[in-house]
């Protein structure tokens, strides 16, 4: 029988092979049956909380395992969790808590003085519980679940209901919660629901295990983590990415799958013992958000010598819609190794002009997607969601690209101003907010150039008032004062006027023209 939501698989999974390890990390092992009992555990205490099915629930901190278990017990009640970026700054934590109202969050160790620091903004949050935080004074996360039952709990749930809500950078500064239903994430994360043209690098096998490295704030983190405990598999947990710790594990635990952005292949093949380690068990490293050079998937095929598969996809649609499969990664490169593969099962994808007319085979416009992977709409702001996904279901993703005669997709530019560096968006808007606020600054604006080890790198080009003077450390410091860090711009050019158009519209291109010329597309 299908699964009506994703807590039925984890249930049968309790009960068929109970025993496996869902998740590992450090010395703890949490098995399937551990997880679908605890959460039963989290699900009641959630409910003797108040808490009830559409409300939100946060969790800031690093990767962890008790992270998809409190997950899985706010969904079967219908409640939806909401992880929170660790890395963003106080102001941008305190905006997201009290966007999506929750009044529980969950915090893990090193956190809890972010959290104090906010809390007086966020007026909603009621309860603050502690996962393994000994820097939390306040509820501890197991003792608070082992106060209640683990007898399954009877909330009505379907596969339109929402499960996750993931924070995207905005364009007009403010970040979206991009809702995520238990139909979503299966249709994007369970290969049983892709029909007969699963590919060969989806299917998962018994003893598989996979590094779970990338943050669970993202759709590759909490997305890996589903997609094991989906398939009865294992994941083990590293609570952020770190090469050396990556290495460790990829030998003891014989890993066979992980998922990783480009930067971060790149930091694992710098590792002075990348060459002594035994990949053997490796099958496939996927990667994305954000294309990856040539000589450097060259390096890892030769060094690392498993299969890779480039992904694309984003929040909105659940993660991957369209895959480059491994063989099309060819040492000597290809034409094909431009492009992000083809779309997925079930995933249809069209280039469109402004208006939304179709474009021509080979012609460059916006990228469009059709699926049921596609979020059912953004929190709280029918707006933005009226102007990403149209009556007919297309989502316009904001890159600009083309399709083959093949019906490869190649990605070219994009159409919003969204930088990815180190496989973290990030928009102008957020950044030039926060540079705007300086007294000194008359006008800014804030393009992406390219970088070797990041992809792209957030420049900003700065206009200063009339008698004022300020140094590239203190922009770049004052901004660290109200945004993450990886917003933070790199680099600032001190000029004397932006360029506009007769309406008074900023023309990034002219500013980012001569980083990129001699490449042959505007994204690194």
């Amino acid at each position: 029988m299908a699964a009506e939501t994703f807590c039925d698989i984890v249930r049968d999974h309790a009960h068929n092979t109970g025993d496996i390890a869902a998740f590992t990390f450090g010395d703890e092992v949490l098995t399937f049956a551990q997880l679908d009992a605890g959460s039963n555990k989290i699900a009641r205490a959630l409910q003797a909380a108040g808490v009830t099915k559409g409300e939100r629930v946060s969790f800031l901190g690093k990767n962890h395992p008790l992270y998809f278990e409190a997950l899985f017990g706010a969904a079967k009640i219908g409640a939806v969790m909401t992880p929170v970026n660790w890395r963003l700054a106080a102001p941008e934590v305190a905006y997201i808590l009290g966007n999506c109202e929750a009044r529980i969050v969950f915090v893990s160790e090193g956190f809890s003085e972010m959290l104090d620091k906010v809390k007086g903004d966020c007026a909603r949050v009621e309860h603050v519980i502690g996962i393994d935080a000994p820097d939390h004074a306040g509820t501890d996360y197991r003792t608070w679940r082992d106060g209640f039952s683990d007898d399954p709990v009877d909330v009505p749930l379907a596969l339109e209901d929402d499960a996750l809500q993931l924070y995207t950078s905005g364009t007009t500064g403010r970040p979206k919660g991009a809702v995520l239903t238990h139909g979503s994430l299966l249709q994007s994360l369970d290969p049983a629901c892709h029909g007969d043209n699963i590919r060969d690098w989806q299917e998962r096998s018994e003893g598989d295990v996979a590094l779970l490295a990338m943050p669970c704030f993202h759709i590759s983190g909490s997305g890996n983590g589903l997609t094991t405990m989906i398939a009865g598999t294992t994941s083990i947990v590293l609570p952020e990415y770190d090469p050396t710790q990556a290495l460790d594990l990829i030998e003891k635990y014989k890993i066979s799958k992980i998922f990783l952005v480009p930067a971060a292949i790149q930091i694992l093949l710098n590792h002075p013992r990348v060459r002594q380690v035994d990949f053997s068990d490796l099958t496939h490293i996927t990667y994305g958000a954000s294309p990856i050079p040539l000589e450097l998937m060259r390096e890892a095929m030769e060094v690392i010598g498993c299969g890779f598969v480039q992904m694309y996809g984003m929040t909105e649609t659940s993660g991957t819609i369209v895959a480059l499969d491994p063989e099309d990664h060819v040492p000597e490169g290809s034409p094909k190794m431009r492009s992000v593969g083809k779309p997925l099962n079930g995933v249809e994808i069209k280039i469109i002009d402004a208006d939304g007319n179709l474009i021509p085979t080979g012609e460059v416009g916006e990228i469009a997607t059709r699926s049921s992977r596609n979020l059912s709409r953004y929190w709280n702001n029918p707006e933005a969601t009226a102007s990403t996904i149209d009556a007919d279901g297309w989502l316009r993703t904001g890159d600009a690209g083309y399709l083959d005669e093949d019906g490869y997709l190649y990605i070219h530019d994009r159409v919003k101003d969204m930088i990815i560096s180190g496989g973290e968006n990030v928009y102008p808007a957020e950044v030039e907010n926060a540079l705007y606020a300086h007294p000194s600054v008359a006008d800014v604006a804030v393009i992406g150039v390219p970088d070797q080890k990041w992809g792209e790198a957030v420049k900003a080009c700065v206009v200063l008032k009339d008698g004022q003077q300020l140094s590239e450390a203190d922009m770049i410091a004052h901004a660290r004062e109200h945004i993450a860090g990886y917003k933070c711009p790199k680099s600032v050019d001190f000029i004397e006027a932006l360029p506009r158009n007769p309406s008074g519209k900023i023309l990034r291109r002219e500013l980012r023209a001569p980083y990129w010329e001699g490449k042959d597309r505007a994204v690194n």
